[in-house]
């Protein structure tokens, strides 16, 4: 196996764990609270918070930052490369303090203002949703200097730690959903466990315990690679000014991302009751395989292809992505047909919602699903311009994506209710990532003379990439009939059994169309 290779499947086993207590949380807490107008609050309520860390730490400055210590790594050594990590931190914790406290300052008209995250909540609704707000700030801080070690320690080649971490995040918040949360206690595996009876707080505070968690885990990591903490802003620094100018267009790109989620749930908050939660949970199952397939290969991608870009290894540097497409085209579209036609007794047995509100979360997720190779597709291709240090077209990319998503969802909304916005944000995500393909193909082939060696082999890669796309489909449309048959002339009465048989079905049936990919993958 090559060293991509290994990194994924690293990335991915631990991503899969996660996964599994992420779900398990969810469940546990669906149980607790159901479709609920106090879940509605607690869900909305993160956004803010999560948009903060996800503008400075989490995807802004981890995509910036990475491509540029890699180049350092190669051309500096290691020491200088913590200088310019150190700086880069100093400034991102001096950022992200001050926009929380701006942000709990101005919580309420956030919360209530008619282009605000709910503004038709109810006002003891929008009350509790600024409290809950507040609170989540603090884990915010925590996570965003979490955020910043991840990506040094990835620009290190190191991914253990990384993916660990969101591991024991989900223990802390499994903690308060289990512990601090129910009225009354809950009994596991013969062991009853105290309950502090604070409803949607505990849950609050078990995201706050989490962080602390999620922070800890990476420290060892700094000692294994001889961190060294550096004073100062360092703004002068070519280096630091690299990462800067990224980081820019990188935050326009992440704040176009988190809108979506703010406009989903301005929309939603004019909808049945239940529909931001529906639309939470959808979004949380479509997220499975996109983080097993996408954001796995997109996140031990990009400091492979930055490296090769930076040693000007082009061959190696185009033949690698075009063995991820591949990957990524034969696993996604297997998974979004069998699993949406395998989905309902699986959501019957997770949530034991009543009939009309398991149809409502059937459609919510197959809306998703629509999106799953785009979202996949997107965790390439984006990857694909910050390894070549170019943040300003992702950015017009993203800028697209909200305005489509913005018209396509406050239209199919008032048509078909939450269904017609999970059906937006795989239109719109799509979309981007078309758009970032396409673009990528013509730059490169544009910059390449004809007698340029790659430029032959791109057309050999645009050939093999169109016969994974016809096996792939014709494989799909076998694994699909088998699949349906299953699920509906089987006479298991279990509906996990049940889920399991008619979706591991289908997956066998695609196997063989699919079988030269996954060797691929074990090559990548």
């Amino acid at each position: 196996m090559s060293k991509l290779s290994r990194a994924t499947l690293i990335v991915a086993l631990s991503f899969a764990i996660n996964k599994i207590l992420a779900i398990a949380r969810q469940l546990i807490i669906a149980r607790q609270f159901g479709l609920s107008a106090e879940l509605d609050v607690f869900n909305v309520a993160n956004n803010v918070p999560d948009m903060l860390y996800s503008l400075i730490s989490g995807g802004a400055l981890a995509m910036a930052i990475i491509p540029v210590l890699s180049e350092v790594l190669s051309k500096e050594g290691r020491e200088e490369s913590w200088r310019v990590f150190s700086r880069v931190a100093n400034i991102a914790f001096l950022i992200t303090a001050v926009l929380s406290i701006l942000v709990g300052i101005f919580a309420e008209p956030l919360v209530s203002s008619p282009w605000g995250i709910a503004p038709g909540f109810t006002a003891q609704q929008q009350a509790l949703v600024v409290e809950i707000m507040r609170l989540d700030l603090i884990a915010t801080l925590i996570f965003s200097m979490a955020g910043l070690l991840v990506a040094g320690l990835q620009a290190n080649q190191h991914f253990l730690l990384p993916a660990v971490a969101p591991i024991m995040y989900n223990l802390g918040q499994i903690f308060g959903a289990v512990v601090l949360a129910p009225q009354e206690s809950l009994t596991i595996a013969g062991i009853t466990l105290p309950a502090y009876g604070m409803g949607v707080y505990g849950i609050v505070y078990g995201v706050l315990i989490g962080s602390v968690l999620y922070f800890i885990t990476l420290i060892p990591g700094l000692f294994r690679y001889q961190f060294k903490w550096f004073p100062g802003l360092g703004t002068q620094n070519t280096y630091v000014r690299k990462i800067l100018n990224m980081l820019t267009p990188r935050v326009g790109s992440m704040l176009c991302y988190q809108l979506t989620f703010i406009a989903r749930d301005n929309f939603a908050s004019y909808l049945s009751e239940g529909a931001p939660t529906a639309l939470t949970y959808g979004w949380m199952i479509q997220q499975v395989p996109e983080t097993l397939i996408g954001t796995a290969i997109g996140t031990a991608l990009l400091p492979t292809i930055s490296e090769l870009f930076a040693q000007d290894k082009k061959a190696e540097y185009h033949a690698t992505i075009n063995r991820v497409a591949r990957v990524i085209i034969a696993l996604a579209i297997p998974i979004t047909i069998v699993l949406s036609l395998t989905l309902r007794p699986f959501l019957e047995f997770a949530f034991g919602f009543e009939y009309a509100a398991t149809d409502q979360l059937l459609w919510v997720t197959r809306g998703f699903l629509v999106g799953l190779l785009g979202h996949c597709l997107l965790e390439l291709s984006s990857r694909l311009f910050f390894s070549q240090q170019n943040a300003i077209i992702p950015l017009i990319a993203a800028v697209l994506n909200l305005i489509i998503y913005i018209v396509s969802g406050n239209f199919l909304s008032q048509s078909i209710d939450a269904p017609g916005l999970a059906l937006a944000d795989s239109i719109a995500f799509t979309f981007q990532a078309v758009f970032l393909l396409v673009l990528f193909s013509i730059r490169q082939r544009k910059n390449m003379a004809e007698r340029d060696p790659i430029h032959k082999e791109l057309r050999e890669f645009s050939k093999e990439r169109n016969q994974t796309i016809l096996r792939t489909i014709v494989g799909t449309v076998a694994a699909g009939t088998v699949a349906w048959f299953t699920l509906q002339h089987s006479s298991l009465q279990n509906p996990l059994m049940l889920g399991m048989l008619s979706f591991l079905s289908g997956i066998v049936i695609i196997l063989p169309f699919v079988w030269k990919e996954i060797k691929v993958f074990l090559h990548m």
